[in-house]
């Protein structure tokens, strides 16, 4: 009985694996798709700042956006059912020490998916929001597109309009691209801070079951003081002996 248990928790664990590089997979192509989306779009508006060539459609990145969006959900449903059926499955194991362990899996499986929800949802938001935006901005090309068709190239006043147009379409990239490295930084830190204060946990518990390491610790830093204390006196008096040799 208890090998047939062991069996069914190994295969949850396959299966959990599974559905993970899957997920990973399909986020990094995700990801992708969004960032050529962008560069795409940005690619025809130069070329549309040109007057050669019209603003292509998305359509087909569209389509391809919401076949992977729906594809990422069901890979996350699946995962999900599977993290509940770890979890009825810990539930119901009777050995303490057993349940200990496959219940720090079982917690390591569940940040993998809060993880893998967060990237998704939040690479999705942006997507979509470049699309919005886009969408706005080819509305607006359409109507400048078509005022310069009724009032003729070579207005002097059109020609400013859209040269305006053009530099705050600018401006409002570059605060985007400076909001995004911002994020980016304060996600980086406080990742590391989180890293800092699980080593320093660490050592304090270190600290705390070794006495002689507290011990050595403790000595270290007294030598430390010391030092710094030697090292003061022997700079404050050199300083005096310069002081009394530069006014002798």
């Amino acid at each position: 009985m208890a090998a047939g248990s062991s069996n069914y928790w190994e295969d949850l664990r396959k299966q959990a694996r599974q559905l993970e590089n899957e997920l990973d997979l399909k986020l990094v192509s995700f990801s992708k798709l969004c960032t050529s989306y962008s560069g795409a779009r940005d690619g025809r508006r130069d070329r549309y700042s040109s007057d050669t060539t019209p603003l292509l459609n998305g359509s087909s990145q569209d389509r391809m956006f919401e076949t992977m969006a729906v594809e990422i959900e069901q890979l996350l449903g699946k995962l999900t059912g599977i993290n509940d059926k770890m979890a009825e499955y810990t539930n119901s194991a009777g050995v303490p020490s057993l349940n200990a362990a496959l219940m720090h899996t079982l917690q390591r499986h569940r940040d993998i998916l809060q993880d893998y929800t967060h990237e998704f949802h939040k690479t999705k938001a942006n997507f979509l929001a470049i699309r919005e935006r886009e969408n706005l901005l080819g509305s607006v090309r359409k109507d400048i597109e078509s005022y310069k068709s009724g009032s003729g190239v070579n207005n002097r006043r059109t020609e400013l309009f859209l040269k305006e147009h053009e530099h705050l379409r600018n401006s409002d990239r570059l605060i985007e691209e400076t909001i995004s490295i911002a994020m980016a930084t304060k996600e980086n830190m406080t990742s590391q801070r989180g890293m800092l204060k699980s080593i320093q946990s660490k050592m304090n518990t270190l600290a705390n079951r070794f006495p002689a390491v507290n011990s050595l610790i403790q000595r270290i830093n007294l030598r430390k003081r010391r030092d710094s204390l030697i090292l003061g006196g022997v700079i404050g008096v050199c300083t005096i002996l310069l002081l009394l040799y530069a006014f002798h």
